[in-house]
């Protein structure tokens, strides 16, 4: 049987469950990732496994002026061949955070709402994280009190390639080739040049739709 450590928030829920789901902690995760949590009555965290590079561990795309951007958080090599995602810190040398906030401010200070959640955004830019997953959980406390959602979860408390039998397992939406998931298009700020961009980061529709973006996450198949 597979042992959960749980994370309670002062409006946890106790009552029955109908869908649980397994996912990773991302920093400011896709849209698939919020859509799948939209629709569940609650989740669970994998922060057990080993860090992979390539991945939504620590990279968010957004709306660029330019099209599509990265924006990549630098890491520091392992000191052993499997290092776990959870133990991975962040490399201190590049100051990644004024970068992005400022990619973020070029791409969206013209939307509908950025200047409406900015302040709860701001913070995250200018505190100094030692661990990768440690600043991803924040980022997404942050856009879960943003969206008005419960950020109730529990953790994995040891690695299993298989998800249990009471967990579905939307583990695979970390990595951003196996995610082929299709949304229903949203106004974007610079589609009329590039047209409407899929499943970015969750900062992308959350700064276009404000607190709509909760409806539109539950009304999306995942």
């Amino acid at each position: 049987m597979v042992t959960y450590i749980i994370f309670k928030s002062s409006n946890f829920k106790t009552e029955s469950t109908l869908m649980d789901i397994l996912i990773h902690p991302t920093y400011f995760p896709s849209i698939s990732h919020f859509a799948a949590m939209a629709k569940a009555d609650s989740y669970t965290f994998e922060v057990e496994d080993n860090f992979q590079k390539q991945t939504n561990r620590n990279r968010a795309y957004i709306y660029s002026p330019n099209g599509i951007q990265l924006l990549n958080i630098p890491v520091k090599h392992a000191s052993k061949p499997h290092q776990k995602f959870k133990d991975t810190r962040l490399e201190v040398a590049f100051d990644w955070q004024k970068q992005h906030f400022k990619s973020l401010e070029a791409a969206y200070r013209t939307s509908p709402f950025f200047e409406y959640f900015e302040d709860d955004i701001r913070p995250l830019f200018e505190k100094k994280h030692e661990f990768m997953m440690d600043l991803n959980f924040e980022a997404m406390e942050i856009v879960t009190s943003c969206l008005g959602m419960d950020f109730s979860y529990a953790k994995t408390s040891e690695y299993f390639h298989e998800a249990a039998d009471s967990l579905t397992d939307y583990r695979y939406l970390v990595n951003g080739k196996k995610d082929t998931l299709q949304f229903d298009p949203y106004t974007q700020v610079f589609e009329e040049k590039y047209g409407f961009i899929n499943n970015l980061s969750i900062l992308d529709l959350l700064f276009n739709e404000g607190r709509y973006a909760m409806e539109y996450l539950k009304k999306q198949e995942v």
